[in-house]
């Protein structure tokens, strides 16, 4: 493991420890943390289906399936799965519910909005969206669904807010396998940038925030950063290492006096690197624990990239990181933007940080609020389980933090609060027993507690 990573985890851990008396009252906190979000739906089966799948999906279910979810509640599969994949139901309201209720809670000025493709290894054909496609997941290509998420950091927080699925330009013009998978009309073919810019449009406005930022695979193309930078948006985009470009602040060649004057070569951008002295990086705390501090180091200078058609690009400034890993090697990251030149380092590096945040959105969703864990094959129960997901991990994310503000004794043992629960009624739309996700901070008991508690009422 990266020491980076480490050392976020130890973060992670300590914030990990609470009393199990946080627990109590979670199912009815979760039913009204869903109301405003059901409003849109129209029948109150609809709703109450909604929120028995979210309870499942936060629970300790192995695989938290539809099937899975209706044994939960001993209720027969095919409600609750067809209410996933065969009700027609409009998934957008909740999405742009959830971005407008993260801005308002986690909402700073400079946040930064993160767009991430995710994949999702598959079998067969019959998935919709299905194909052999880059999966960073496995790190090849590989058959896999991707989906375009797009997340929301400040220095509060950081949920994914909003998510599209990418169809394939052979899958969008295939017309027996869309209607199959039940792909609407009117999705045409997009590629993974423009699925990025259509949910900037619809929620960047909810989202207070100065910067855009994406991994290599969303930093590559020229074309999507100048289609942000013509949107009056401040970028920050991670590159590949083979990225070309012209250092346009080093000095220039010697001119000989005929011809054209020489400018700067274009070099791969982890070259020009290699070749920078020890006196040209400058040392950043990008730390934001208790436990010490996590130093990178960085570097930035003014650039024009090589675009994809062989031409220069505009101004634009490269910023790099490198932190020395266990093995005493150097890892780099590569990024360029459209900001001043005159931003400092450490804003530079902020933001970067950002962007590897969203990576524990990911873990978050998967492990805790089954983001991964569906069977479903056409377009509509994908888009229904995402966003049910989204939800599931928005609401942890809020007990999380309900959990660091809430002051509990320390004297109060976790067998105090089984038996205190003996004395109350369940809900009697609870399942008989409940138990969270033991990957959710909200469920590790602290050290000095002896039980966890079985069922949360």
């Amino acid at each position: 493991m990266e020491r980076r990573f480490e050392s976020r985890l130890d973060e992670m851990m300590e914030q990990a420890k609470v009393t199990p008396e946080l627990l109590q009252g979670l199912l009815p906190r979760l039913t009204q943390f869903l109301e405003p979000f059901l409003e849109s739906l129209r029948e109150p089966e609809q709703r109450q289906h909604a929120v028995e799948y979210a309870t499942g999906l936060i629970s300790g279910l192995e695989r938290k399936t539809g099937e899975g979810i209706a044994y939960l509640y001993d209720q027969d599969r095919q409600g609750i799965q067809k209410f996933i994949g065969q009700i027609h139901w409009e998934h957008q309201p909740l999405l742009c519910t959830l971005a407008a209720q993260v801005g308002e809670e986690l909402g700073e000025s400079d946040g930064v909005i993160v767009f991430d493709p995710s994949a999702f290894p598959k079998k067969g054909d019959k998935s919709v969206g299905v194909a052999m496609q880059w999966c960073g997941r496995l790190g090849k290509v590989e058959n896999c669904q991707v989906g375009v998420y797009m997340a929301y950091a400040t220095r509060k927080e950081h949920a994914i807010v909003n998510t599209r699925l990418y169809l394939t330009e052979d899958w969008a013009k295939d017309r027996g396998r869309r209607k199959e998978a039940g792909v609407p009309e009117s999705i045409k073919f997009r590629t993974r940038h423009q699925l990025a810019l259509e949910m900037l449009a619809e929620c960047g406005g909810d989202l207070p925030h100065t910067w855009i930022a994406g991994d290599d695979e969303m930093g590559r193309p020229t074309g999507f950063r100048l289609e942000l930078r013509a949107l009056g948006e401040r970028y920050l985009l991670a590159v590949p290492s083979n990225t070309l470009i012209r250092d346009i602040e080093s000095p220039l060649p010697e001119y000989s006096g005929r011809g054209r004057p020489f400018k700067n070569p274009f070099t791969r951008v982890d070259k020009w690197c290699a070749k920078l002295p020890e006196d040209a990086w400058t040392a950043i705390d990008v730390r934001d624990g208790e436990k010490g501090p996590l130093v990178i180091e960085a570097v930035k200078t003014q650039i024009r990239a090589r675009t994809e058609t062989g031409g220069t690009g505009l101004v634009e400034v490269l910023f790099v990181t490198r932190e020395r890993q266990a093995d005493n090697i150097y890892k780099f990251d590569y990024y360029l933007s459209n900001a001043e030149p005159n931003v400092k380092l450490e804003e530079f590096a902020r933001v970067a940080k950002a962007e590897h945040r969203v990576e524990e959105c990911f873990e978050r969703a998967k492990g805790e609020a089954g983001l991964g864990d569906y069977q479903v094959r056409n377009w509509i129960a994908w888009h229904h389980h995402q966003t049910l997901s989204l939800l599931a991990a928005w609401f942890l994310n809020k007990e999380t933090r309900r959990g660091k503000k809430t002051h509990t004794r320390p004297d109060v043992s976790a067998t105090t609060a089984v038996d205190r629960r003996t004395n109350r009624c369940a809900h009697a739309d609870e399942p008989d027993c409940f138990t969270l996700s033991s990957k959710h901070a909200v469920a590790h008991a602290e050290r000095t507690s002896t039980l966890l508690p079985q069922s949360f009422t």
